[in-house]
């Protein structure tokens, strides 16, 4: 069994709270807008991390995440990237990539709307854990654990972190 901390939308913010929901995690997976290094060294000191960059990512962010992570683990096929819009309304491109790359989990951030759907037409789970920052239009931050095990998801929790104001 992995245990999976899912997190996006920091904008160069993290605390304390972030991590310490991250203690009992195997991994991190951050799904962009991440903002600043010092953020994902953070992550990084703290479990092992898996990131996508976003849309507000600087060239040295860029050069260490990925803009699309893709990974199959305890026999689920995880597809992550930071822009992929929500179930109905799925950003440009987006669509032919899930016919052909028919992800049990799609993973975006961008809208800072937490969320967690199943996509009948794709056959998969939609996740986007909002926005842990404190820049944005949200007005709770989250963001999501799971376990993975087995070819299943189990155990998902969405977390709130108090709303963006508070910090």
């Amino acid at each position: 069994m992995t245990r999976i901390g899912l997190i996006s939308d920091t904008h160069s913010y993290i605390d304390d709270r972030i991590l310490h929901y991250f203690d009992e995690v195997d991994e991190i997976w951050h799904a962009g807008d991440i903002g600043s290094m010092e953020v994902l060294e953070k992550l990084e000191a703290h479990k092992p991390t898996r990131a996508v960059y976003g849309n507000i990512d600087n060239a040295q962010i860029r050069s260490a995440t990925e803009h699309i992570h893709r990974i199959t683990l305890e026999g689920v096929n995880f597809w992550m990237i930071h822009i992929g819009g929500r179930p109905g309304k799925y950003s440009k491109g987006i669509h032919e990539q899930l016919v052909l790359e028919r992800p049990g989990v799609f993973i975006c951030g961008h809208s800072h709307i937490c969320k967690v759907q199943q996509d009948s037409r794709y056959k998969l789970l939609y996740m986007n854990p909002g926005a842990a920052g404190i820049q944005g239009f949200h007005k709770m931050r989250t963001m999501l654990r799971f376990c993975v095990h087995d070819g299943k998801l189990s155990d998902l929790e969405v977390i709130e972190l108090g709303l963006r104001g508070e910090n």
